[in-house]
């Protein structure tokens, strides 16, 4: 029997299951789909199905990463180190094409590594952190698997309406982003925290928690 029946059926005992693919919610990659790392617990799958159904009628869709692995508390799904209790999901940023249309198209094939750096008036927490030793905080450089779609730019209206209807979900406990862009979007909300050095860069996707 083919591992794509046989692990979305036993993931359940595990208190896991597949995120939901809908008209607003689909993966970024479908490598992600592949190699079993798009598994969440019921609660998280809820608050993306909401969140997508809040946007209806938006030209904002919810594309998303990494999230789990079907099975084991406490595995990571490397290289994300918190990634292993089915309750985190990364999601994708949002871009605009030249002409300022919302567009489902990413700067990466992974949909990781293509930062939207701190700009010059900005605070640069990842000079800071890169200054201090933690080389291993802009490695998803390394993990684009190829750059494309090179002429898209961050979309500042579309990310921010995305997290702020997250945010206005009451299972988030936490999500991550890089402060620069915190602070470029003007958001301010206390579910928004910064992930720490130890981490990687989070200017190339939003990681979101259930509490």
């Amino acid at each position: 029997m083919s591992t794509l029946i046989i692990v979305p059926a036993v993931a359940p005992l595990f208190g896991r299951e597949t995120v939901t693919h809908t008209a607003g919610i689909k993966p970024t990659n479908f490598m992600t789909v592949l190699l079993n790392r798009n598994y969440v617990r019921p609660e998280l799958n809820k608050l993306l199905t909401k969140t997508a159904r809040a946007l209806e009628g938006t030209d904002i869709k919810i594309r998303y990463l990494d999230a789990n692995f079907p099975f084991i508390n406490a595995f990571p799904l490397l290289p994300h180190l918190s990634h292993n209790d089915g309750k985190k999901i990364d999601l994708s940023l949002i871009y605009e094409t030249p002409n300022g249309n919302i567009t489902q198209t990413q700067k990466s094939v992974s949909g990781y590594g293509v930062f939207e750096a701190p700009k010059p008036n900005e605070y640069n927490q990842v000079e800071t952190c890169l200054n201090s030793g933690y080389f291993q905080y802009d490695y998803p450089k390394y993990l684009t698997l190829g750059k494309i779609n090179s002429d898209l730019i961050f979309s500042e209206r579309g990310t921010k309406l995305l997290i702020e209807t997250l945010l206005r979900r009451p299972g988030l406990g936490k999500l991550f982003i890089e402060p620069h862009l915190k602070h470029r979007m003007h958001l301010k909300n206390d579910k928004i925290r910064y992930h720490g050095c130890g981490a990687v860069r989070h200017d190339d996707h939003i990681h979101i928690q259930l509490k």
